[in-house]
């Protein structure tokens, strides 16, 4: 028999979780619902709330002008209640991050940390353990031309920068795509790509019409997140963005084709072989616990904004160009012709591409085992929306028949093998620069050495002295939003440096790249904003003021471009 310490209470086979989609700043609101959701269903409570994106942690007003969206859409929100102490979150939350956040808040906890007491953002990437359950994590959406390149964006961000930010980066892909062993829910904000095709579409393009050409061309979601979900197999996949509630089961060893996809006429309302009805949701099976309709689906609480924002699926976002009339009018913009560029010296040449090795298709290792992920999406909190879900999961990584809960809670920890990816990959985090190349990837044979030896450094220093569970070091950076404080300024954030991080990688024992100097964030502000690259929501927005002053110059760009993006 199993003995545990006195005043210790068994975990039960599965976890409660509570899913939410696009937070939108409306904490109050969800947690409201989930507190109502728990009574109907005669629950004591969850054990983990999970946001999948535009969870928007404004700390004060200033955070709301690194946000990629019209003006007349931003909202402070209620997050900064809970980062000022005012409020704590009645559950613990963890949540990866979208296409309208606050970046300047985000990119001070790349590797993860605590957004606000209780309230766990999972950083770029990451892997992360909550009792028997293990969750993987991909921040932002797929935009192709930006997926290669570096984090470049540092405040004081152009235009260009606050919708990049939040651009998914092959690196950060590249390491969720080195994990060995079995994970039991993926998240991403983004859908994967082509996960349309494996639910009831036949109901889902009746609801979003203008999904159909992108699903045919094979553009709707993240190329990225497919990547990761064929890689890792999840019991669970769960993502928000489109703004509508969505399930599909994916059967990983069956190679599944479809007739609409092929160009038939017709949309035969079935996925992978498997008939899925006119219902609003799949009925995966009973331990998918699909909450009834009788349940609480309205937002308890105040909802900030209840106008729909339009640009919510980023369809505005182009690629940065050199706008063609001016460029040919300007020769400094003209190709040089090959007759001169061959009497130039060698230096002057164009570097050779380096291409990195395929991170995709990869077949999964021995110890993922699972095949079959049941994929559930959900819309953002406001009226008449299906944003919330209740859950009962049990893990898939490993069984379990008695767990310890110490103290009547779980608590985060972190994964052993995402931290020996993390020491390995840390020489390869490239910031600030972007023109700079990311180094190429080695390929998976050749990072699995690199990655068995760091487990064993984590194994003997962090595993063994006891050091795995995430400390609980919230520490505030940026001021606070006072009550009496105007909701909206011109003025943008500045930089900090914080606690968080840096003991994160003193811990792991990597630089911590993300740490700036007084001196460093000043020369950054004194050069301004960089120069927008074309598209963005009214193009550069001038000098807009930094800390205590500044100009209101707002610009006039025009660029809509719809451009997705290729590889």
């Amino acid at each position: 028999m199993t003995h545990f310490p006195m005043g210790t209470r068994l975990l039960q086979k599965k976890l409660r979780i509570a899913v939410e989609g696009c937070g939108h700043g409306t904490l109050n609101a969800i947690y409201a619902s989930i507190r109502r959701s728990c009574e109907i269903n005669r629950w004591d409570g969850v054990d983990l709330v999970i946001i999948g994106g535009d969870f928007q942690a404004f700390r004060n007003a200033k955070d709301l002008n690194c946000m990629a969206c019209p003006v007349k859409y931003r909202e402070i929100g209620d997050f900064h209640e809970y980062y000022s102490g005012a409020r704590t979150a009645p559950y613990l939350t963890i949540f990866i991050g979208g296409n309208h956040e606050a970046s300047s808040h985000l990119w001070e906890l790349y590797h993860g940390g605590w957004a606000a007491p209780n309230i766990y953002y999972l950083g770029a990437a990451n892997v992360v353990r909550l009792g028997p359950l293990r969750i993987a994590g991909l921040s932002g959406i797929w935009k192709g031309y930006n997926y290669r390149k570096p984090h470049h964006e540092r405040l004081p961000y152009s235009s260009d920068d606050e919708r990049s930010i939040y651009h998914v980066r092959e690196l950060d892909v590249r390491k969720l795509l080195q994990i060995r062993t079995q994970v039991d829910i993926g998240l991403s904000h983004d859908w994967p790509n082509g996960i349309e095709m494996n639910g009831n579409y036949d109901m889902l393009f009746r609801k979003k019409k203008h999904f159909v050409a992108d699903s045919k061309a094979g553009t709707l979601g993240s190329k990225a997140a497919k990547f990761v979900l064929d890689r890792l197999r999840p019991g669970y996949w769960l993502s928000a963005h489109m703004h509508v509630k969505y399930s599909a089961i994916v059967e990983h060893d069956k190679s599944l084709q479809h007739d609409f996809v092929r160009g038939a006429p017709g949309l035969t309302g079935k996925s992978g072989g498997r008939d899925v009805g006119n219902n609003e949701a799949i009925d995966l099976d009973p331990d998918w616990d699909i909450i009834k309709q009788s349940e609480v689906q309205e937002p308890l609480g105040k909802v900030h904004n209840e106008e729909e924002i339009a640009l919510d699926i980023d369809d505005i976002d182009a690629p940065p160009s050199v706008d063609k009339a001016s460029s040919s009018d300007n020769p400094l913009l003209q190709e040089v012709p090959n007759s001169l560029r061959e009497q130039l010296p060698a230096s002057f040449n164009r570097p050779e591409p380096q291409h990195s090795k395929p991170t995709h298709h990869l077949p999964p290792p021995p110890q993922i085992t699972n095949t079959l992920t049941r994929f559930l999406a959900l819309d953002k909190c406001m009226p008449g929306r299906e944003f919330l879900q209740i859950l009962e999961i049990q893990p898939v990584s490993a069984p379990i028949e008695e767990v310890p809960r110490g103290e009547g809670r779980l608590r985060l920890e972190y994964d052993k093998e995402w931290l020996a990816i993390t020491r390995v990959f840390a020489s390869e985090l490239v910031l600030g620069n972007p023109s700079a190349l990311v180094p190429p990837n080695r390929g998976e044979t050749a990072y699995l050495g690199e990655i068995e030896r760091e487990e064993r450094w984590v194994e003997e220093n962090l595993v063994q002295t006891g050091k795995m569970t995430i400390p609980e070091n919230f520490t505030i950076t940026a001021p606070v939003q006072e009550p009496t404080a105007p909701t909206s300024t011109f003025d943008l954030p500045e930089e900090y440096n914080n606690p968080q991080t840096q003991a994160f990688c003193d811990l792991i024992g990597i630089e911590n790249k993300f740490s700036a100097s007084e001196e460093e964030r000043r020369e950054r502000v004194e050069r301004g904003q960089p120069p927008a690259r074309g598209g963005g929501f009214g193009g550069d927005r001038g000098n807009r003021g930094f800390g205590r002053g500044g100009g209101r110059g707002r610009g006039r760009g025009r660029g809509r471009g719809r451009g997705r993006g290729g590889w």
